[in-house]
């Protein structure tokens, strides 16, 4: 670092998203860091750094998906590393912030894991966080360190822009998506319809009511993770039993656990866009599902943080 600003950086990856990482550092001409991150035979995570990191820009790319706990454990331990290797400046980039559904305290008792997270991250030695569609936006706060907070509905609007879809209606499955899918009509000029449910218990939803016009229109259901897929699908087969045209569906982070691929696959959902926030095993790769890389994004952002310049220019 000389002046304060740094003179060069290096990208590492843990395991949970290695082909996302490989991306990112191609984009921004650079070969991953040499890294190993292994298990001790009871289990316990195992970090080696290959190359020095001394005054370096690190940054980890590593999303704290399934498995979650080994990832975010992956996360800290290299942080930790780099601490100790007198890293320059350390950036954890963690496209996808596992926990962040427990952001407050629903009912008595309830611990709020997404901030606990936050302080394990600060604690570890992480200097800054970049991260993509947290589940809860306030979640920003939790921590005392700096977040750049990447949006990905720019890549989605791009793609349904492109398709040209007339009659277009976006939807929001709950009434907790109806911002996101607001966000989502303005750029594409349509209005915004919104599925009432009620959930009777955890991964169960019940479709209510549809408030909006969808009879014989296009629709987008947009949410900002598919993990179950049981709110999407259902909202999806009531609004075409209600006359809708085709739907289509799109979100951020597919972590498609359980019953979702098969849930998908009978629904009425025509195309389920997806970024690559988290991996898809192959066996995943329906031809429903459409993925769309994010690594481009945070190429960029991860440059400007580099620089020092404006992350929120990529959003104007």
């Amino acid at each position: 670092m000389k002046n304060g600003v740094f003179t060069d950086f290096k990208i590492f990856a843990g395991n949970s998203n290695h082909e996302l990482a490989e991306e990112i550092a191609s984009i921004m001409g650079k070969p991953l860091g040499k890294a190993t991150v292994s298990k001790f035979s009871d289990g316990e995570i195992s970090v080696s750094l290959w190359e020095t990191v001394r005054g370096i820009d690190t940054y980890i790319v590593q999303p704290t998906c399934d498995p979650v706990n080994d990832s975010l454990m992956e996360l800290l331990i290299m942080i930790d590393a780099m601490k100790r290797a007198s890293a320059g400046r350390i950036n954890a980039v963690v496209p996808y912030y596992g926990y962040a559904r427990q952001d407050r305290k629903a009912k008595a008792r309830d611990p709020i894991t997404a901030k606990l997270v936050a302080d394990l991250l600060s604690s570890a030695g992480a200097d800054r966080v970049v991260t993509m569609d947290l589940h809860a936006p306030q979640i920003q706060g939790y921590f005392n360190i700096p977040v750049d907070h990447l949006l990905g509905m720019p890549i989605l609007v791009k793609y349904f822009r492109e398709m040209r879809l007339d009659d277009l209606v976006i939807v929001s499955p709950d009434h907790g998506s109806v911002t996101r899918a607001r966000n989502m009509a303005h750029p594409l000029d349509a209005p915004i319809a919104i599925v009432d449910k009620r959930r009777p218990k955890a991964n169960v939803s019940e479709i209510m009511n549809i408030i909006g016009d969808i009879e014989d229109k296009n629709v987008i259901l947009v949410d900002d993770m598919i993990d179950t897929a049981g709110t999407i699908t259902n909202a999806a087969n009531a609004l075409k039993e209600m006359g809708a045209r085709d739907v289509y569906a799109c979100a951020t982070h597919p972590i498609l656990s359980g019953p979702a691929i098969e849930r998908i696959q009978d629904s009425a959902i025509k195309e389920l866009v997806l970024l690559n926030t988290t991996p898809i095993p192959e066996e995943k790769k329906i031809d429903k599902i459409k993925l769309l890389s994010v690594a481009p994004l945070f190429a960029e952002a991860m440059i400007r943080i580099f620089t020092n310049d404006s992350i929120s220019r990529l959003f104007d």
